[in-house]
């Protein structure tokens, strides 16, 4: 054969960087998981094949009344999200009046309502065109976790609660403050790093207001772009691979994703990694950039979370990692690592409470229920129309035993 391909060399080189960070997994005296046998039930359910072949399944082949599931996907497709389809127009009014509000990545417009319902694994409700691929917003959060999660996975993160700096030594973490940030911390969105990153200072995503004063770190929750782009760069001083090449070769590749899929920094987010421009990606499309992914690609990775990180017989997120992932924080309760969960139905009343969620602007949902081995994905539906979407698929499910006629919902507008 002749010259290996740019390809071939960049996966042999993550390849190596993989088994370099899986060497640093001596985990024996407590920190980080052990190791995580394979679940041979789990092994034995269903997944879908690489590619575009998911075997569809009817409603009354997994429980579910047809009838009624047919009207939960009319109200997904009647209840459009108000974002416009230009996309610059609604991230330019989001970032109007604060400060450092020039667009910084690329943006492309949006499609129209898509998603999809997994029963069992099989797919048993699909509108609209679950193939593009469109921005994710901070639905790229959750993928950022799993790439965390690889990273504790492999003992390059020795311990959650281990300040950064102990790990990642480029200059971000040096004052006082930003000394004491965890990984934990980084994490739940608590960490109050406070800097400047890629021309973007923290200060420009503080919630409320600009002005806002630092509490101590691990204090006080925050969605702040700047930090969770800060994770996201600390990952990469790790594995010193492009992330989105640490995730398909770690994640996506292996659960039999599409190659459609990109993942986006800002023109300001290159880094000098052994002699070579790298691009750091973003955690969302704050100032643009960003995930932009596919339905059927966000239900795969909806599917490996809710099969406990398992992929038919191979492990991909450890159990340990997936139980820290979906564990309440102290400071906000329906938040865990980077993921959005439902403890006491906080988020949406009518999931069940062990319910968690990737959630971005659109709304971009992957709503794991694993009390029903449930996946669903919706995309651009009116934000206030989701728990309504819920609890009509809720309502289709038949319960177990003597079946019993379900109650209608009603038929009041977007809620």
């Amino acid at each position: 054969m002749g010259a290996s391909s740019p390809a071939t060399i960049r996966r042999a080189s993550l390849l190596a960087s993989l088994l370099l960070l899986a060497g640093c997994a001596t985990h024996s005296s407590g920190p980080g998981p052990s190791p995580d046998p394979l679940d041979p039930e789990i092994a034995a359910a269903y997944f879908p094949p690489p590619g575009d072949d998911w075997e569809v399944r009817s409603p009354d082949e997994v429980g579910m009344d047809p009838a009624l599931l047919a009207e939960a996907v009319e109200w997904a497709r009647k209840n459009e999200t108000p974002v416009p389809v230009e996309l610059r127009q609604a991230i330019e009014q989001a970032l109007a009046g604060r400060p450092d509000a020039d667009i910084v990545g690329p943006i492309r417009e949006r499609g129209g309502p898509n998603g999809l319902i997994l029963r069992n694994g099989y797919i048993v409700a699909e509108w609209g065109d679950t193939r593009r691929v469109d921005m994710a917003f901070e639905v790229g959060e959750s993928f950022l976790s799993a790439i965390a999660g690889m990273t504790f996975d492999r003992g390059a993160i020795r311990r959650l609660d281990e300040p950064v700096k102990a790990t990642v030594n480029d200059g971000g973490f040096d004052s006082p403050r930003n000394a004491r940030v965890t990984w934990h911390h980084l994490l739940t969105q608590t960490s109050e790093w406070e800097g400047t990153l890629w021309g973007k200072p923290d200060r420009a995503a503080r919630k409320p207001g600009p002005d806002r004063p630092l509490a101590e770190p691990g204090t006080f929750w925050e969605q702040n772009e700047v930090r969770v782009n800060r994770l996201a760069l600390s990952l990469l001083r790790i594995w010193r691979q492009p992330l989105p090449d640490v995730l398909e070769a770690g994640i996506m590749d292996p659960i039999g994703a599409s190659d459609r899929w990109e993942w986006h920094g800002y023109r300001t987010s290159f880094v000098d990694l052994d002699g070579r421009p790298v691009q750091s990606v973003t955690g969302s499309g704050y100032w643009g950039g960003g995930l932009r992914i596919s339905a059927r690609d966000m239900a795969r990775f909806g599917l490996l979370h809710l099969r406990q990180g398992q992929w038919q017989n191979t492990r991909v997120l450890s159990r340990e990692w997936l139980r820290r992932a979906t564990s309440p924080s102290s400071v906000k309760p329906t938040y865990g690592y980077l993921w959005w969960l439902n403890t006491n139905q906080g988020i949406y009343p009518s999931a069940p409470a062990t319910s968690y969620f990737a959630r971005g602007l659109g709304v971009n949902l992957i709503w794991v229920d694993p009390e029903h081995d449930l996946v669903a994905v919706v995309r651009w539906m009116d934000p206030d129309a989701v728990d309504g979407f819920i609890r009509r698929v809720l309502a289709a499910i038949r319960p177990a035993g003597p079946e019993t006629p379900a109650e209608p919902t009603s038929d009041e507008g977007s809620e």
